[in-house]
């Protein structure tokens, strides 16, 4: 790109080398297949909404597309325009700068968030996420809003559904991503899952938009590079992304089921749960597939342990142990993550967290 050139803000100059000019403009934002308006709207009464901006195609479209939305809405949501700089690149805070300019030229607030600290040597990727979204909703709460929006797309979602499947993902990891989910206190949504990557790159060229483009999407170092590589070869025996996509629907469907008969299964055991505590009879249990009683285990663990991670296979191995126990009328015990279950004889489970074997120290999980 030209450094002379005037970029949407009217600045000269200033733009990184990753920066590309796109075609010329057209009056209003093309979404094929889509209209802006019902993008958004489930997200129309949020009390504030802050959009994560890399300066990338996908994000630089989202901005577009919520700054039109907004503009056409009669009392839309306050918008905020928010930038990580990882500082894993020397051109990013280049970049985020540049973000900011754009947000300044539809009107928008904008902020730089850093991510200070040492950077990790491995599972960079991964870490960088986690820390991406916990400084958008630090600044999600400075700002007032509830919602983090991102740019998630269709192609996004097909790469999750096949990177989840290739590490043996369980049903509600093959559904993919949600529209709508929560994290760190503030609802996370992807309008976007609904469009292809190149149907965004088309609204940044319908509004002559530059945008970024980061070479760490095709660095062979991380993992979602070679899942990425991996899916051309799979498309061509017909494992593209529209099959992938249908695979997560699917998933997403047996998941809400599952769900609602687990719920179901839950409220009739009449439990008692007090702080760190889960007590119920759950003979009950022994009469239902092992895949409700390894989801009613995952929720009551969630409640006792918070959000910490458990790993599948041990939840599986738990969940089987447990239903094994109740239909042969055995006693079981066992701890997981740090939380211990005893089931006595008669059904009656209790669930609690983990007393310490030393000051300080818990029993390390199975």
């Amino acid at each position: 790109m030209d450094a002379n050139r005037l970029d949407p803000s009217g600045a000269r100059g200033g733009l990184p080398k990753s920066a590309r000019t796109l075609a010329r403009a057209a009056p209003t934002t093309a979404v094929p297949g889509a209209n802006v308006a019902d993008l958004f709207r489930p997200w129309e009464h949020a009390r504030g909404i802050v959009l994560g901006v890399s300066g990338g195609p996908d994000s630089v479209a989202l901005l577009l597309l919520a700054a039109e939305w907004a503009r056409g809405h009669a009392a839309p949501p306050p918008l905020y325009v928010a930038t990580v700089d990882h500082g894993l690149r020397k051109e990013s805070r280049g970049e985020a700068g540049m973000a900011a300019r754009w947000a300044a030229a539809l009107g928008l607030p904008h902020a730089i968030l850093v991510w200070e600290g040492i950077k990790p040597g491995s599972r960079v990727q991964e870490r960088a996420r986690d820390a991406r979204y916990g400084l958008l909703a630090t600044h999600a709460a400075r700002v007032g809003a509830d919602h983090i929006m991102t740019a998630h797309h269709a192609d996004d979602q097909a790469e999750t559904i096949l990177f989840r499947l290739l590490r043996g993902s369980g049903i509600p990891g093959l559904a993919g991503m949600e529209s709508a989910s929560k994290r760190n206190g503030v609802i996370l949504a992807r309008p976007l899952l609904g469009l292809t990557k190149a149907e965004l790159i088309a609204v940044c060229q319908s509004k002559a938009h530059p945008f970024v483009s980061d070479p760490s999407n095709h660095d062979p170092a991380y993992a979602r590079t070679r899942v990425r590589r991996l899916s051309g070869l799979l498309a061509e025996e017909g494992l593209d992304r529209m099959a992938l996509v249908r695979l997560g629907r699917r998933a997403a469907r047996a998941d809400a089921a599952l769900t609602q008969q687990t719920r179901a299964v839950t409220a009739a055991l009449n439990a008692r749960r007090e702080p760190d505590v889960f007590s119920a009879n759950v003979s009950a249990l022994a009469g239902e597939p092992e895949e409700i009683v390894l989801r009613f285990l995952a929720n009551e663990l969630k409640l006792i342990r918070g959000d910490k991670p458990i790993r599948l296979d041990r939840l599986e191995s738990l969940a089987r142990g447990l239903h094994r126990a109740l239909h042969g009328g055995a006693p079981f015990s066992s701890t997981l993550g740090g939380a211990a279950l005893r089931l006595q004889r008669g059904g009656s489970l209790v669930i609690t967290r983990e007393a310490a074997r030393r000051a300080g120290r818990e029993t390390p999980p199975l």
